[in-house]
């Protein structure tokens, strides 16, 4: 079994993103509903969390619901937000210990006010820690983030703020929800599902991409050093050739 002694923190992952896949799958093998499944991945988000923050990983980025989980039953809609609040509240001092900045992407107007109210507070009490930034996408899609991006930068450009000549990858990059963090360089998915499911979209183009087949609630410090070794033994070339990089 993998430990986290086993990673070369030299060669450290800046940007790990995770699509937390599986629970609902995870509760069905075991005869229970699917909000058992996703009151058990919270284990699951506290030790990756902590086992990023050990490492030295610069940022986490988790996957924790999508702008098309708002489909999903109202049942299991309502426990994964009352989770959410619970999780926010109860894991505040755990964020505070291990020096946990927390902040959060995507349409979070849309959460339920208590929701809302939980997560702005637990953002603002971590606001001055140093160490890791944990995000947490949330009522989030892709294409959803670059249409507003594209609405806003056609605002400026309309209004002369921004010449359309200018436009370039780093305009876009402040006009996203990102706009604070690097792009990925590592995604992982659980649940052997092998989809981007709408997450990042524009950050991962050159992302490595790391699938695993473990449901979520089971994902351990050893499946994360292993997606973490995985992605040291490549070679990143960001378009150019073997021999280029050496």
């Amino acid at each position: 079994m993998y430990t986290l002694e086993d990673v070369n923190t030299n060669r450290l992952p800046k940007h790990v993103a995770i699509i937390m896949d599986g629970n609902g799958r995870w509760a069905k093998q075991r005869g229970k509903l699917r909000v058992f499944g996703h009151e058990n991945g919270v284990e699951a988000v506290r030790k990756t969390v902590e086992s990023c923050a050990k490492l030295g990983v610069e940022f986490l980025t988790l996957y924790a619901f999508s702008t098309e989980n708002w489909n999903r039953p109202k049942i299991e809609i309502d426990t994964l937000m009352k989770l959410l609040v619970a999780s926010l509240r109860k894991e505040l001092d755990t964020l505070n210990k291990n020096n946990i900045c927390l902040k959060a992407i995507g349409n979070i107007h849309s959460l339920p006010p208590k929701a809302q109210k939980e997560l702005s507070e637990v953002i603002v009490k971590t606001e001055e820690n140093s160490g890791m930034t944990l995000t947490l996408a949330l009522s989030y899609g892709s294409r959803e983030e670059l249409k507003q991006a594209i609405k806003e930068i056609s605002f400026k450009v309309k209004n002369n703020i921004i010449s359309l000549e200018n436009i370039d990858e780093a305009v876009i990059n402040t006009h996203l929800y990102t706009h604070f963090m690097p792009d990925v360089d590592l995604l992982i998915r659980t649940s052997g599902e092998c989809r981007i499911s709408n997450f990042l979209l524009w950050q991962i183009a050159y992302a490595e991409l790391y699938f695993i087949d473990v449901f979520w609630p089971d994902f351990s410090e050893h499946h994360l050093v292993e997606a973490i070794l995985s992605y040291q033994n490549r070679e990143r070339r960001f378009g150019k050739t073997s021999e280029q990089l050496s």
